[in-house]
């Protein structure tokens, strides 16, 4: 059975891909952090998908923090005008759906609260 955050993690890669190699003509070095956020974020969903207990959890807040970092590199990339605010939509969209469920993952009780308007 696929795991949910795992697929979305693969899917923010790929949309990932074309950016960070335009990316790198401009900025070897943030070109790389952004690939080993988001390599971050997928390995450490799966790592903690066969864990228990409080190594799961850890697991699941380093991928939430290195999703975050990715998402946080593209507009760092944007903002050094080395890739058009235009073309980073689908990256975005697929960032922010992983966002979104990692930190349901780190936060189980508050996302549920949430979920019946608490």
């Amino acid at each position: 059975m696929p795991f949910i955050a795992e697929e979305l993690a693969l899917a923010f890669i790929r949309a990932l891909r074309p950016i960070v190699l335009q990316v790198r003509r401009h900025d070897r070095e943030l070109a790389e952090q952004i690939t080993d956020a988001a390599s971050s974020a997928s390995l450490n969903l799966s790592e903690g998908r066969r864990r228990e207990g409080k190594d799961r959890l850890h697991c699941w807040r380093i991928a939430d923090g290195s999703a975050s970092e990715a998402r946080s590199g593209l507009r760092v990339a944007e903002a050094w005008g080395y890739v058009a605010q235009e073309s980073l939509a689908e990256a975005f969209a697929r960032g922010d759906e992983l966002c979104a469920v990692t930190w349901r993952l780190v936060h189980p009780v508050r996302a549920a609260g949430r979920a019946h308007g608490a």
